[in-house]
């Protein structure tokens, strides 16, 4: 999944916000700690909802392909106990335009155990609102927000998460979780 986020900031303002320990824990959805070990080496403990599966994940995170200001690689592996594991991985990279940077970026994701039950298009939707909501959340620490913005996410907001529950309603249907009404003549 490839996406961008323009920041109305200076590229060496946003290139410090994704080095710093305490933007990033504000910015990853379910982040409850993240501490760096080395200057390449981070650990992190998560607690996300991916469709009916709430799980905390403790994993690793290492960057490689360093380039200040210019962007990073971002691995991380994690372990969510009996829900499975989840690996990823994320190539970001800054483009100054103006007086604003433009914060590409190109997320793939992998998960096993349970959570690989779940489908691959409810853990595309869930890598790609989890990748859009840490881009965006870091722009906004970056470069708050002007009010414009905010009128039009809060707008866009209820359609996505009808659609989201949507999409988990019919995982649960083909997981046989959820419940379906009958159809057609009972009398036969």
């Amino acid at each position: 999944m490839i996406g961008a986020q323009r920041v109305n900031a200076p590229q060496q303002a946003v290139w410090e916000a994704l080095n710093d320990t305490e933007v990033l824990r504000q910015c990853i959805p379910g982040c409850e700690s993240i501490t760096r070990v080395s200057p390449t080496n981070l650990e992190a403990l998560v607690t996300l909802r991916i469709g009916p599966v709430k799980t905390s994940f403790k994993g690793a995170v290492t960057l490689s392909d360093i380039n200040p200001p210019n962007g990073y690689t971002i691995k991380g592996e994690g372990n969510g106990g009996s829900a499975g594991q989840a690996r990823g991985g994320a190539k970001v990279w800054l483009v100054r335009e103006g007086g604003a940077t433009v914060l590409n970026y190109a997320v793939n994701a992998e998960v096993s155990g349970k959570l690989a039950q779940l489908g691959a298009r409810l853990i595309d939707a869930t890598a790609k609102k989890l990748a859009d909501d840490f881009f965006e959340k870091l722009g906004d620490i970056v470069a708050p927000p002007t009010a414009e913005v905010l009128a039009i996410r809060e707008a866009r907001g209820p359609f996505i998460w009808r659609l989201i529950k949507a999409l988990v309603r019919g995982i649960r249907r083909l997981l046989g979780g959820g419940t379906s009404k009958p159809t057609g003549n009972p009398a036969g």
